[in-house]
């Protein structure tokens, strides 16, 4: 009889390089169309950069081939086609400026994306067994804290438009807080395997909900806390609202109760609020949100007002790609992309991208589904919510859902920090769905754990 199961499932690897190449063809008809509507002209060296793209993605293709077989195939093509997009719009606001390719802000994001990619085929090839991660749990969460103080440090600390959340070393600058949400993500699910029985331990009912012992209630009220100094330290509202959103989140995940997610509710009420009373950038970012283009607004920030203009002069189909004028609204390469995107590509492209972040959260959550033990389930559903929440931060801030909070779009936005925490992350979601779509060996000695969420 043989070692693993008769009916092999499909691997998806063919299907992986469709997508690939018709991934890499929309991203060259949107750059083509962008040179031709702003130039007049297509540009000079359209085969050649467009080879190259498609070289880094089957190069990309080819690893998985080697090492991931079973990978799922969708999640490569979706990230290729999101960073491609991004690349377009930072060209086109480029062009905007005067700037040509060799001189603005594409070309460095572009280096950016090849040395992201060159790092996360390290971490698949270094990353054979995700199971290997949990032996640094504690390490990881170390390495988080770490990183999350950097910006706090004399000399290296630079503060941007209110938060103090990046470092700058010479000419190079780095967000050390998007690769602590990947390290953190680590942490939390090594930590919470080791302890999810006891937190799932009942306590006494309050208002029809049954909560958790006191003593169980140290691990949240911890992260609330830490949540609250890095706000505090950094004046950063989007890392603390994304830091504490993910471990009570994988809290809910580990121990199924919905107690967690209401006093995780009534925490971040609690600490929003107060950073309301306390921070005064954060009072600007609420008037923003209630009143963007009142006068009071006008005086502290036409960023929100501009970018909802921008968004409604593009309506339902868009003004087209190099049509509209997305440079008028400050930072658009970066906070703003989103509205930039919804001016040129109107309602319809806006969908079509969230759709994209949509199906790359949902196959990520089938892989979490799919593995067959605790430390990678928790893992990769605590991946996927947190870019998830990400998105959500970001887009409910640029349409007035929520507060602005200062987060960047994952690939979309101008940012090197944010392509290499992206990119490794959807590494490692490969990494963990290769092994929950492989046959299952008849001497494997892998639990199966329960599903993530049974109710």
């Amino acid at each position: 009889m043989s070692a693993v199961t008769s009916l092999r499932p499909r691997r998806g690897r063919n299907v992986e390089l469709l997508l690939l190449v018709f991934a890499v063809g929309i991203v060259t008809l949107a750059y083509a169309g962008v040179e031709a509507a702003v130039t007049g002209a297509f540009p000079p060296r359209l085969l050649a950069e467009a080879g190259g793209l498609l070289g880094i993605a089957i190069a990309f293709h080819l690893v998985l081939r080697l090492t991931a077989s079973y990978a799922d195939p969708l999640l490569l093509p979706i990230a290729t086609l999101l960073n491609g997009l991004g690349l377009v719009m930072i060209h086109r606001l480029d062009l905007a400026a005067g700037k040509s390719l060799s001189s603005g802000m594409a070309l460095r994001q572009l280096t950016w994306s090849a040395l992201a990619v060159v790092i996360a085929i390290g971490v698949l090839l270094w990353l054979r067994d995700h199971r290997l991660l949990r032996r640094y749990t504690y390490l990881t969460g170390a390495l988080g804290l770490v990183l999350l103080l950097l910006p706090r440090l004399p000399l290296i600390g630079q503060e941007i438009n209110g938060a103090q959340i990046w470092i700058s070393i010479g000419p190079f600058s780095f967000q050390p807080g998007e690769i602590a949400k990947i390290t953190l993500a680590v942490f939390f699910a090594g930590y919470l395997v080791q302890t999810r029985d006891v937190l799932s331990i009942a306590g006494r009912r309050v208002l029809g909900l049954t909560l958790p012992r006191g003593r169980d209630l140290g691990p949240i009220l911890l992260m609330w806390g830490a949540s609250l100094a890095v706000l505090a330290s950094q004046k950063d509202l989007g890392s603390a609202l994304l830091f504490f959103g993910l471990f009570v989140a994988m809290l809910y995940l580990a121990t199924e109760r919905i107690s967690w997610i209401a006093i995780g509710l009534l925490l971040a009420g609690l600490g929003a609020y107060a950073a309301y009373q306390v921070f005064g950038h954060v009072q600007d970012r609420v008037l923003l949100w209630l009143h963007a283009f009142s006068p009071e607004a006008a005086k502290v920030s036409s960023q929100l007002a501009t970018g909802l203009m921008g968004m409604a002069a593009g309506g339902l189909l868009g003004t087209g790609l190099g049509e509209g004028r997305p440079d008028l609204t400050p930072w658009a390469s970066s906070d703003f992309i989103v509205a930039a995107f919804g001016e040129e590509l109107g309602l319809v492209g806006l969908v079509a991208i969230v759709f994209l972040y949509i199906l790359l959260v949902e196959r990520g959550f089938r892989t979490a589904i799919g593995v067959r033990d605790g430390f990678g389930k928790l893992l990769a559903a605590g991946l996927s919510f947190s870019m998830a929440l990400q998105c959500f931060v970001v887009v409910g801030g640029i349409t007035r859902v929520i507060p602005l909070t200062g987060l960047t779009m994952p690939f979309l936005s101008q940012g090197g920090s944010s392509l290499l925490a992206n990119w490794t992350l959807v590494a490692i979601l490969l990494r963990i769905s290769d092994q929950a779509r492989a046959p299952v060996a008849d001497d494997d000695p892998t639990p199966v754990s329960l599903p993530v969420v049974t109710r």
